[in-house]
């Protein structure tokens, strides 16, 4: 649970980094927030910032983690991280606002997979 909670800030995303600040970048012209590099030191609360993602959920005792996007996009997007039974999960939501939220979920549905299955092994590893 430690490298979860330690994601983001400093440490970064496990994989891929560069390819966050850029998003942030994309953000940022679009009249986002972008990639604010920070998290709080230590423990994750509910409200926490971690770089453009919120935490709406974080129990430890349960070995759960879930962030949700705060970057401009067509829709709303979490990610949750678990632990159960010394089996790793994580889970990717997104709900689409609109047809033009449906099509860009499509357009950048491989390019996520890929991303996010290498922050997985890398954790995982």
């Amino acid at each position: 649970m430690e490298k979860i909670e330690a994601i983001g800030g400093e440490q970064g995303w496990y994989y891929g980094t560069i390819l966050w600040k850029t998003r942030g970048a994309v953000d940022k012209l679009l009249g986002g927030i972008g990639y604010r590099k920070g998290r709080p030191f230590g423990e994750l609360r509910n409200g926490d910032q971690v770089d453009f993602w919120r935490v709406v959920g974080v129990d430890k005792s349960r070995q759960y983690l879930k962030l949700q996007a705060e970057m401009k996009l067509p829709g709303k997007v979490w990610i949750t991280y678990e632990i159960k039974a010394n089996r790793f999960f994580q889970k990717i939501e997104f709900i689409p606002n609109g047809a033009f939220g449906r099509v860009y979920w499509y357009l950048v549905k491989p390019l996520h997979y890929f991303i996010f299955t290498q922050m997985f092994r890398a954790i995982v590893k």
